[in-house]
C-alpha cells in the first residue's frame, strides 16, 4: 500500500513531526512495528545530527535544506499469528522561504556621447556612492543595466541620456555586526529597506539642490530632476520561486524549484531550463 503527501519546511529550520503511519494505524495496536526511513540521498540514520527518529518512527529533519522524496516503510502485525504487513508512505518535502522585498529604481542622467568612457566611469562611481550610502544598513545596491540614448528634446536638438536601472536589495552582508548596532524594529528588513530608499532619494535630491545654488553651468553629466522612479517588488532567493498552481498549500512561499527549472537572478518564478543549455554551465 502506498501513500504520498506534500510537506513544506522553512529553509534552515526544523521540520514538523513527520509520522510513519496513517491516521488509521494510529488507532490500532501494532505488534513488533519496525520503521525504515529513506531520503533523497539514501537511508536516514540517527547517527547524523540533521535527523531525529523516535522509537515510534516519527521523523524530524533539523536545519532542513535538502528537498526531495522522503519515504517511510512500516512493517507490522495486527496479531501475533498473522504475517507481516508493509505500508510505504512517501513524503514530497519542499524547502521554502518567505519572499523578500526590494526596490527596483531607475534614474536618468544627461550624458557624454554614448561611446565616451566618461559614461562608464559614471556607472562605476554612482554604484560605489550608492553602496556607501546604504552600507551601514547592511544593504546592497546592485547594478542591472545602463542604456545610452539620443533624445530629441522639445524645441531643441539631440541630447545624450543614460537610463540606469538598479535593484536596491536588502542583503545580509554583515547582519551579525548590524544587529549589534540596531535595536528592535530598526533591525527589521522592511525598516532597513525603507531607510535605504529615503537615503537614495535624498542623495539625488541634493544633487539637484546643489546645481540650483551654483552659479556655474551644469556639468556635461548630471542627474535629470524628477526622473527617479522606485517600485517595490517581491523576489525569491536563486533556486526558489512562487507557484500557487503547483503549491496550492503554500501559494505565497518561495519554494525550491523543481528539477528542470531554475531562478538564477532573484526573480519571482522558476523558469524552465533551455534544452539547448543542457551541456552548458546553467544552474539547471
Amino acid at each position: 500500500i502506498f501513500f504520498s503527501v506534500k510537506v513544506y519546511v522553512k529553509l534552515n529550520h526544523n521540520s514538523p513531526r513527520i509520522l510513519c503511519r496513517t491516521s488509521h494505524l494510529q488507532n490500532l495496536e501494532l505488534i513488533d512495528p519496525k520503521f525504515q526511513w529513506n531520503g533523497p540521498d539514501g537511508g536516514l540514520s540517527l547517527e547524523t545530527s540533521s535527523v531525529e527518529i523516535s522509537p515510534t518512527g516519527t521523523l524530524i529533519l533539523r536545519n532542513f535544506n535538502l528537498s526531495g522524496i522522503y519515504a517511510c516503510s512500516i512493517f507490522y502485525k495486527l496479531t501475533a499469528m498473522q504475517p507481516d504487513k508493509n505500508l510505504l508512505i512517501k513524503y514530497l518535502i519542499y524547502a521554502y522561504s518567505d519572499p523578500k522585498n526590494k526596490y527596483e529604481f531607475t534614474a536618468w542622467y544627461h550624458a557624454a556621447p554614448c561611446t565616451s568612457s566618461h559614461n562608464t566611469y559614471l556607472e562605476k562611481i554612482l554604484l560605489q556612492v550608492l553602496n556607501k550610502l546604504v552600507a551601514e544598513l547592511s544593504c546592497e545596491v546592485t547594478f542591472i543595466k545602463a542604456e545610452c540614448h539620443h533624445v530629441k528634446m522639445q524645441r531643441g536638438g539631440l541630447q545624450n541620456e543614460i537610463f540606469f536601472t538598479f535593484p536596491d536589495c536588502v542583503a545580509s552582508l554583515n547582519m551579525e555586526k548590524y544587529n549589534r548596532l540596531c535595536q528592535g524594529s530598526a533591525c527589521d528588513a522592511s525598516h532597513r529597506l525603507n531607510k535605504a530608499k529615503h537615503l537614495i532619494e535624498r542623495f539625488l535630491k541634493q544633487q539637484v539642490e546643489v546645481s540650483r545654488k551654483s552659479s556655474e553651468p551644469l556639468p556635461e553629466i548630471h542627474y535629470i530632476e524628477g526622473t527617479l522612479q522606485m517600485v517595490l517588488v517581491d523576489h525569491c532567493y536563486p533556486g526558489y520561486g512562487i507557484n500557487a498552481l503547483i503549491h496550492p498549500y503554500c501559494p505565497e512561499c518561495c519554494v525550491v524549484c523543481s528539477p528542470g527549472s531554475y531562478n538564477p537572478s532573484n526573480g519571482v518564478h522558476c523558469l524552465q531550463c533551455d534544452s539547448s543549455l543542457i551541456y552548458g554551465t546553467t544552474k539547471c
